[in-house]
């Protein structure tokens, strides 16, 4: 886990250093790293909070990433204007991993955001065209 200010020099930080973590996980390193600047980038600019947290975690076929804001605020999917230039980061984050959402923290305040993805489902050992009517090989 890393905590910062809520910087945007910081975003860059929080993306290696989940990067990092993922490394071994089976999920693109790209799509990684999209959804940690997404979710930081709303912690920074929206939430009032002195400190942001970022972790990054495997457990039991999950791969996971959250970030904590000192802020209660819930975020909300925006519904940008075609022009708008800002706006779609939570749309995005929503078409790259199997779930995200938010906790509020009881314990030390402010909420959680977390995406999650699942570890890919074992690759079949049949192809299609060699199983019969009955599923048998």
């Amino acid at each position: 886990m890393i905590a910062f200010k809520p910087d945007v020099e910081e975003i860059k930080t929080a993306r290696d250093h989940v990067a990092e973590i993922a490394a071994e996980w089976p999920v693109d390193d790209y799509t990684v790293r999209m959804v940690v600047s997404e979710l930081v980038t709303n912690a920074v600019r929206h939430a009032c909070t002195d400190e942001v947290r970022v972790d990054a975690y495997a457990d039991d076929g999950a791969y996971v990433v959250e970030v904590w804001d000192g802020d209660e605020t819930v975020p909300v999917v925006g519904r940008p204007g075609r022009d708008a230039l800002s706006g779609r980061g939570l749309m995005i984050v929503g078409e790259l991993v199997a779930r995200w959402g938010t906790v509020r923290d009881e314990g030390k305040g402010g909420k959680v955001v977390f995406a999650e993805w699942k570890a890919p489902a074992p690759h079949m050992t049949a192809r299609r065209s060699d199983v019969q009517r009955d599923g048998t090989p």
